[in-house]
């Protein structure tokens, strides 16, 4: 194994053992078996190993890119990549099961240094993947191009109100109702696009 791929997989199991893990240079080179120099090479600072340590956990998890699939239109394109990122919660007690777990990760505990850096981590992953769906939409004339923070936020908050609402009870079918709000979302999105450009002040 390549020394970039002992030092990944380190830290994944790292983070496996504990999700608020601060994944030190010295702690992970220590656990990978290498030098620190030799990890410094590979990843020149702690937020470039916690992200691409979190963009690898999203691959593994979300595998393949729908946004790249230009046999469908741009919509169900988008639809796709917000249902495959629902999909690992699945629904019910798996549900419960994973919201328990973001719970007494990330708001139960008091908000340490280390809790705060480790929940930007994940939440800098998301917003790279939503900026990449619609960046990909934008280069193919489907949005026009612009600033994608304020739709990349929209989704992101659809995402996790759409995710705590698969935990919670409901006397309907989740799953139904949550394709009318995806739907809804993603007509949002491609009917307003992004933001406009700023331009130049008036004095």
């Amino acid at each position: 194994m390549e020394t970039r791929e002992k030092i990944l997989q380190a830290a994944a199991e790292m983070i496996a053992e504990d999700m608020t893990a601060t994944l030190s240079v010295r702690a992970v080179a220590a656990r990978a078996g290498v030098s620190t120099g030799s990890l410094r090479f590979h990843f020149p600072t702690q937020r470039v190993l916690q992200d691409s340590l979190l963009a690898r956990i999203y691959e593994h998890l979300l595998p393949g890119d729908p946004i790249l699939d230009r046999t469908l239109p741009p919509r169900e394109r988008l639809l796709n990549c917000l249902r495959q990122v629902l999909a690992p919660l699945g629904t019910n007690e798996d549900a419960r099961t994973a919201w328990g777990a973001m719970y007494r990760t990330f708001i139960e505990p008091q908000p340490t240094e280390q809790v705060h850096a480790a929940y930007l981590g994940h939440a800098r992953e998301a917003e790279r993947r939503a900026e990449h769906w619609l960046t990909v939409l934008a280069e193919e004339g489907a949005l026009p191009p612009g600033d994608h923070t304020r739709n990349v936020r929209f989704l992101l908050t659809v995402l996790n109100g759409l995710s705590v609402e698969r935990a919670l009870p409901t006397g309907e079918s989740v799953l139904i109702s949550e394709a009318e709000t995806l739907n809804a979302a993603v007509d949002h999105v491609l009917s307003t696009g992004p933001a406009p450009t700023a331009g130049p002040t008036r004095p």
